[in-house]
């Protein structure tokens, strides 16, 4: 007998948009069914059998309502491609996002090498506030990490789902409209609105700021509160600036800008410690100095004085990105009995100017009609070999070199004493060996060169050829000016931002550090170059406190000298610096455009006469082999060689 098998009819799975329908229009609820009608009020297809059930519901014809549906999918795919469009921004913020993920992570390791260099001296009871410390750190770490990761996993993941509905909605409109594709395209016109209210977050959520405040003066009284762990939440695309300052302002007046820092959602930070920094650009591309004033309640003042005439650019930025509105446009405008700058000292001051000497180097009276102390100059704006554009530290070497950061062309300029062009290094760039703002440079014993480099947020050391050897600093200095070399080989950092001094090995190890920003005797705002004497003590110019101070290399205050204004003896705000053989002190004026000389206690002498071609801006300055004052003035985009009678 031959076995019989019975068939059984299996239910087919639903259809999807790659199936063939079974029935072209056949209706979902009654096989064999055609429909064509449309239930607006059910969103459903409907034959004769289904019309009764849905006889007060609002009809239209099948054919019309799938036009209509696929007319909609259509829009919805328009604005999706817009959607699409922000894909390369989605992209640029995951790399952004990861690499300040990436700074985080080695700004912590960095504070951990600091907590551990600043434990190893102490007794065994500082081990508890140790560890203390570091558990800190790494809840801080793992709270701004976790924010990073999250937003670095949504973009991910936004990325994903955009591109996946892009492509599951074209493959829709490829095939055949049918009502067993409705669901499928109504479903795809669901996801596509929801992607596009999804927002997702192009502006990072976090910063990596992580920094560690670890004074120890007084240690063994304050040894329960030793050190904290400093950050916040602010972030630029949320911070903003008010004031009259951001949009104008007047010649030689003080001007001043509030920001207010917020954290991602818009809320109001409530304390201080942001890293910011101010900028305002002149005309022809130099950049005017101003103060940050930190409120420690999450607000902060910038004051500036810009020195003449014209349309200028107010950069304000947090943690290197812009805030809101950055960059403004400013406009400078004089007023009424505003002074005339740019007088030469020997115009308004009641020091006498130095005589001359048989020793000194003969005028050149058919080149400088007004006698001067000035012996040539070098350089315009440019870019060129001999061409400068905001030049800011200069060096001098043993050998009759003169050195030029040169801040805005990315390089180091080399001359002879006599300003016979030499060489030239630099590439513009943020890896290790590039340039990105160099601002003071320095010659070692060695003769290697030492550079500070501002934006990079390091020193970097190059051979006498310029050849890359090694960077120092990085991850401890936040905003480097000025550079030198003491008596023992050791390099002095000045850190704008920080408003510290750094003293480290040619190795990179950290020696000692002192000051902290504030009118102080211990304390700078905004300090720019440094000097050492034959005692090994240490001379910096304290830009915004209108003075000079003079430390041990321990850090202890020796001499303070210097007030704000023009008088002998006083400072616009002082930059470059030397000291000469028998200890007197040559001190660059920037904001009154003159240079100025004092004994070993800080007592005016005299000053270097300029009136025949009066410096803008002066701001490196240093003695050459040959006893001659080298000073970047950098206003005029040049260096000046000066005679000097030491």
């Amino acid at each position: 007998k031959g076995c019989v098998r019975r068939f059984t009819p299996t239910r087919l799975p639903p259809c999807t948009v790659l199936e063939a329908p079974p029935g072209k229009n056949a209706c979902p609820q009654h096989a064999g069914k055609v429909a064509d009608l449309y239930c607006s009020a059910c969103e459903c297809a409907l034959c004769e059998d289904c019309v009764s059930e849905h006889e007060e519901h609002p009809k239209v014809a099948l054919s019309q309502a799938l036009e209509q549906h696929r007319s909609s999918l259509q829009e919805k795919l328009g604005t999706h491609t817009n959607i699409c469009s922000v894909l390369p921004q989605i992209s640029d913020t995951l790399s952004f996002v990861k690499e300040i993920l990436q700074q985080l992570t080695n700004q912590r390791a960095s504070i951990e090498e600091d907590i551990q260099s600043s434990f190893e001296d102490l007794h065994k009871q500082l081990d508890v506030r140790k560890s203390v410390l570091l558990m800190e750190l790494e809840v801080t770490y793992g709270l701004k990490q976790k924010v990073l990761q999250a937003q670095v996993d949504n973009l991910i993941r936004g990325e994903g789902d955009i591109m996946a509905s892009c492509t599951q909605s074209e493959e829709a409109l490829a095939g055949e409209a049918c009502v067993a594709s409705l669901q499928v395209e109504q479903e795809l016109q669901e996801r596509l609105g929801e992607l596009t209210c999804l927002g997702l977050p192009c502006q990072p959520e976090e910063n990596d700021q992580l920094d560690l405040v670890m004074e120890t003066d007084g240690l063994r009284k304050s040894i329960h509160n030793l050190g904290t762990i400093v950050t916040t939440s602010a972030v630029a695309s949320q911070s903003e600036a008010m004031g009259a300052g951001l949009e104008q302002c007047i010649v030689g007046h003080p001007a001043s800008v509030t920001i207010v820092t917020r954290d991602k959602s818009g809320g109001a930070c409530k304390s201080g410690n942001a890293i910011l920094s101010a900028e305002v650009f002149t005309p022809d591309g130099s950049i005017v100095d101003g103060e940050i004033v930190d409120h420690k309640n999450g607000t902060y003042e910038f004051v500036y004085i810009v020195p003449k005439e014209g349309d200028f650019s107010l950069a304000l930025r947090l943690y290197d990105q812009h805030i809101k509105g950055s960059p403004f446009k400013l406009t400078v405008s004089s007023s009424e009995g505003a002074k005339r700058r740019g007088k030469s000292p020997g115009q308004k001051k009641k020091g006498s100017k130095r005589a001359s000497s048989a020793l000194g180097t003969p005028r050149r009276k058919t080149q400088n009609p007004i006698e001067d102390d000035l012996i040539f100059r070098i350089g315009t704006k440019g870019r060129n070999k001999g061409e400068f554009t905001n030049l800011q530290g200069v060096a001098a070497s043993s050998s009759g070199r003169i050195l030029i950061a040169d801040s805005n062309n990315q390089c180091v300029q080399i001359f002879s004493n006599e300003g016979e062009f030499k060489s030239r290094f630099g590439v513009r760039g943020r890896s290790p060996g590039q340039l990105q703002r160099p601002t003071g440079v320095a010659v070692h014993p060695s003769g290697d060169i030492i550079i500070a480099d501002y934006d990079n947020k390091w020193v970097s050391i190059f051979s006498c050829e310029g050849k890359f050897k090694a960077k120092l600093g990085s991850g401890r200095l936040m905003g480097p000016k000025g550079v030198s070399v003491d008596q023992n080989g050791h390099v002095i950092v000045v850190d704008n931002k920080a408003c510290t001094v750094f003293i480290f090995q040619l190795t990179g190890k950290l020696i000692a550090k002192f000051g902290s920003r504030g009118n102080g005797d211990k304390q700078f705002a905004g300090p720019h170059f440094a000097a050492v004497n034959k005692n090994n003590e240490i001379i910096v110019t304290d830009f915004h406190n209108h003075s000079v101070k003079v430390f041990t290399p321990e850090g202890e205050l020796v001499l303070k000298f210097g007030s704000n204004g023009e008088g002998n003896g006083q400072f616009n705000a002082p930059t470059g610096v030397a000291v000469d053989i028998n200890g007197n002190i040559i001190v660059a004026d920037w904001g009154n455009s003159r240079i100025q000389v004092f004994d070993g206690s800080g007592s005016f002498l005299s000053y270097i006469n300029t009136s025949a071609d009066p410096l803008y801006g002066p701001q490196g300055l240093a003695l050459t082999s040959d006893g001659h004052v080298v000073v970047a003035d950098s206003g005029n985009h040049c260096f000046k060689v000066y005679r000097y009678l030491q």
